[in-house]
């Protein structure tokens, strides 16, 4: 008996450790501070961006949300998650990012809380974004603000688009419409 429950106990283990992570895996809280289950987005694709209030690249939230219209009854979707971690470029409280946010672009896309993208205090979910280890794809580092990251609609990260390619990039464009 013990030598089945000592085989069984090994094959969980196994199974265990091979298993990565899913993206739907996570909870998060939006930007108004409700919690959020990324599961509820299974079967659709996901556009993961870290924001900016203060940046030259601020304007990219104007073609993310052109890209959240046009595409967003065909199972896309966009995330954006503020953070102050590239020169304090997102000073703001989640209040005032929301309100800038609307008032200035127009965005109805899903905004969640202020977050760390990098360092000590990183989120688990950029931690699962950035490492091979936990998301079984790739190593990459959070380098500027409007860092995109493309997930399936299993929940697996597909790739890591740099913060200066536009969110209407002809590689992201084709990857939704794929």
């Amino acid at each position: 008996m013990r030598k089945i429950v000592l085989i069984f106990s090994m094959a969980i283990l196994t199974v265990t450790a091979f298993s990565q992570q899913s993206f739907y895996d996570f909870k998060v809280k939006d930007i108004e501070g409700n919690n959020f289950d990324l599961s509820t987005l299974k079967g659709k694709k996901v556009l993961v961006v870290n924001t900016a209030s203060k940046c030259g690249l601020t304007p990219q939230y104007s073609q993310l949300q052109e890209l959240y219209e046009k595409y967003r009854n065909k199972d896309f979707t966009v995330i954006g998650f503020p953070a102050n971690n590239f020169m304090k470029q997102e000073p703001g409280t989640n209040e005032e990012i929301s309100e800038f946010c609307t008032k200035n672009y127009g965005v109805t896309f899903l905004m969640m809380e202020k977050i760390s993208v990098k360092g000590d205090d990183m989120h688990p979910l950029y931690q699962w974004l950035t490492q091979k280890s936990k998301n079984g794809v790739l190593d990459s580092e959070v380098g500027w603000n409007f860092q995109k990251y493309l997930i399936d609609e299993q929940g697996n990260l597909v790739k890591m688009i740099p913060s200066k390619v536009k969110p209407d990039d002809e590689q992201i464009v084709s990857w939704i419409a794929e």
